[in-house]
Formats: C-alpha cells, sequence, structure tokens
C-alpha cells in the first residue's frame, strides 16, 4: 500500500509508549457484488495449484504464534497453515533475522510438514525513513553492485540453521508505492538487479529451499508494478497485497482497474507462476461484507499458493470488533463447522497501534520486542516523526 501506516508496540521494563492518530474514510461500495465481479474472470486460466493455504498476520513476534491456535477455535477448527511475520526494517542486523526474533515462528513451522512460515523481507535499512529519491536510487545501486549480499546471506544462513529453509520470502513487498525505501520507482533497472543479486544471494547458501514472492500493492501505484518484475528465473509467486480502499469503489473495480486483480492473475498466467495474497482486509470502505465475499469467492476460484489476511483494526475480521458483518462472512466462509452465532474463543485484546495520517495507511511493518523473547534487539523510536521536532529520536537497545 502507498503511504505510511505504522505500529510501535515497544515494552522496557513496564513501560509503555501508545499513540493513535487515525480517521476513517467511508467510501461508495454500491454495485460491489458477492459474485467476486461479473465478468471478473480472467482471460487466462491460473496456473495449476491444490487448495490455498490460509493464514493470518495477527502479530509478528511470539504474541502472533499464540493466537494462531485461538484463531482457529474461532473458526470452528480450520486448519492454519501459514504463519506470517516481518523483519524489522530499522537496521541492518535486524534484517538479517536474530534467532530470538525468529526461533519462535520456526518452532511452529516445524510442528507440521504442511506449514508454511511467510517472511516479508526489507531490501534496505532506514525502510520507513522517508528516504529521498536520490539517495534511494544511490543505494539500489550499490545493492545491484554487490555491497548488500552478505546481510541476505546471513539471513539465509539462519533460517536454514533454524530448519525453516522452506520460508517464502515476500522481498521488497509493495515496491511499486512510495511508501518503503525499498520502492522501485527511483530506479527500476537496478532494482531488478539488486533482486536478483539477493536471491541469488540466499539461495547460494547450502540446505535452502527458499520460495521468493513478488507482491506489489494493487492497482498502479506510483508506477507499474510490471515495470519491476526482475525475472522468471528470480521469482517463484507473484503475489499482491490489496485492500479495500480507493480508487477502486466496489471489488469489480478492484478486479478490473490498470494493474489490478486480474492483471495480476493474467500476468502470472503468462509467466507461469502461482499467485499469492500476503496482505488483503478491509480498509477505507469499512465494514464491507460484500469485499470481503468477493475476496473470498476470488481466491476461491484463482487458487493462490497461500493467503493471509491482516487481522488487526481497521483491517481485520477477528481483532477488530468494527467490522462484525464482514467478520461473519469470513467466518462462515471459511469455518471447519457450521456457524453457531457465536466466536468459539475469544479474540484478544488488540495491540496499541500508532497511525501517521496519509493518504492511504499501510499495515505495520513490525519492530522487535525486546526482553527475554527477543534478545540484542535494537529499536529506533522517531519520536520526532510523533511528537514533533521537540523530541529528539532514540534507540533503545536490550542485551543479547
Amino acid at each position: 500500500m502507498p503511504a505510511q501506516r505504522r505500529l510501535i508496540n515497544f515494552g522496557i521494563g513496564t513501560a509503555v509508549l501508545g499513540l493513535l492518530v487515525g480517521g476513517v474514510l467511508v467510501a461508495d461500495r454500491n454495485g460491489a457484488d458477492s459474485a467476486a465481479g461479473k465478468g471478473a474472470d480472467a482471460s487466462l486460466p491460473p496456473v495449476a495449484q491444490g487448495p490455498t493455504a490460509v493464514g493470518a498476520y495477527l502479530d509478528y513476534g511470539p504474541q502472533g504464534v499464540r493466537r494462531m491456535a485461538e484463531l482457529s477455535r474461532w473458526l470452528g477448527g480450520t486448519e492454519l497453515r501459514v504463519g506470517h511475520s516481518y523483519l524489522p526494517g530499522d537496521v541492518w542486523e535486524n534484517i538479517e533475522g536474530r534467532p530470538g526474533f525468529l526461533g519462535s515462528w520456526a518452532a511452529w513451522r516445524k510442528a507440521a510438514p504442511d506449514r508454511m512460515f511467510v517472511l516479508n523481507t526489507p531490501m534496505l535499512e532506514r525502510n520507513e525513513d522517508h528516504v529521498p529519491d536520490d539517495e534511494v536510487r544511490s543505494l539500489l545501486r550499490r545493492g545491484a553492485g554487490g555491497e548488500f549480499d552478505a546481510h541476505f546471506r546471513k539471513l539465509a544462513e539462519r533460517l536454514v540453521l533454524l530448519g525453516v529453509p522452506d520460508t517464502v520470502l515476500v522481498l521488497g513487498w509493495e515496491m511499486n508505492g512510495t511508501t518503503y525505501t525499498h520502492r522501485c520507482g527511483p530506479d527500476p533497472a537496478a532494482w531488478k538487479a539488486y533482486w536478483t543479486r539477493i536471491v541469488t544471494a540466499m539461495r547460494s547458501v547450502p540446505g535452502q529451499e527458499f520460495r521468493f514472492d513478488f507482491a506489489p500493492s494493487r492497482g498502479r501505484d506510483a508506477v507499474p508494478w510490471t515495470e519491476c518484475y526482475p525475472g522468471d528465473d528470480v521469482v517463484d509467486i507473484i503475489g499482491m497485497d490489496s485492500y479495500d480502499q480507493p480508487p477502486a469503489r466496489t471489488f469489480e473495480e478492484q478486479v478490473n482497474e490498470p494493474y489490478g486483480l486480474r492483471k495480476q492473475v493474467d500476468f502470472a498466467a503468462e509467466h507461469g507462476k502461482p499467485i499469492s495474497f500476503p496482505e488483503w482486509g478491509l480498509f477505507r470502505n469499512g465494514d464491507n461484507p460484500r469485499y470481503m465475499r468477493g475476496m473470498l469467492e476470488w481466491m476461491e476460484r484463482h487458487k493462490p499458493v497461500y493467503q493471509t489476511i491482516t487481522d488487526y483494526c481497521p483491517h481485520g475480521v477477528w481483532q477488530c470488533a468494527e467490522n462484525p458483518e464482514s467478520s461473519r462472512v469470513y467466518r462462515e466462509m471459511l469455518s471447519a463447522g457450521p456457524d453457531d452465532g457465536g466466536p468459539s474463543a475469544p479474540a484478544p485484546t488488540p495491540t496499541p497501534e500508532t497511525t501517521r495520517t496519509s493518504e492511504a495507511p499501510v499495515p505495520d511493518e513490525p519492530e522487535p520486542e525486546t526482553g527475554t523473547e527477543a534478545p540484542g534487539w535494537c529499536v529506533s523510536l522517531p519520536l520526532s516523526d510523533l511528537f514533533g521536532p521537540w523530541a529528539r529520536d532514540h534507540e533503545f537497545c536490550a542485551g543479547s
């Protein structure tokens, strides 16, 4: 998604910093019929796949692991086969993926052979620091020259050592937007060359079985995402982050808009790749059961490798009480048993969020938890962004 939204969930001892700034823009959703958009079938057949693996983004750390079982109970026992987390993009040390952060997800993945671990991986540090285009261009060219290869080899080595060599890496997600330092727009040629360097470096590690997911945000955004595609030899899955928001007012428009859902299916079929939905959910159009039904029917038709709804407010259905009608549709369509009209397990209290007001907020890029569960992390806290220029930025570290 194209603009900034960020979660700061940070604890040192008993101190908690929380700030919530946000708004809801309710847009017209007339005509978003539950049939997933009349005439919305792509002209090319989808790449043959088995049943879609279902999961959710529930939290980036051990809390997310614990919530997987609770969400499964709420769905009447539906098996959640996909665990989804994010590497922080503040400093290289964190992008390298310390085992203290990844260990709980690795243990969850290894507990059942058919599970899948999906890890959003930044391509550059300072990934949400509003780095200007000229500097981004320089960083992409340095990356394309191999300067940052060692960071990604280290990440690959750690994933293999943790026993999750088949991790799906959503590398440089939403590259067609303006939010992240790892965006493509300032230099698409350098971006594609840099992606290729990263994939080559990670595939050089013995024992790896990684799959790399190219996942733009839906629509054209700052640059057509097809201009960022690095090539069939270094992409395994063609994903898309797709939230219910303008400029598409209805689900049918989300399918048919330039570089929308139909384009994803067509493009993937042309390149012989399966599709995925690493991030999707409600947003500016509010509680919209027609969108929810349309999206789930679209996925049933086109069989993505996996789909993980972003489950916190305003996007979610289980941890967000603001979307009761969409929640009912989601549960009805994905439940393993008959809907009894009430939750079979209580939803947890949502984590405090910090939202930066902008044209189209994005799901949080998580920062590591400090303390015993994630030893040795450093977290940069942009206090000046939150409270004004009188507040200096700080970095807090917990020793390993």
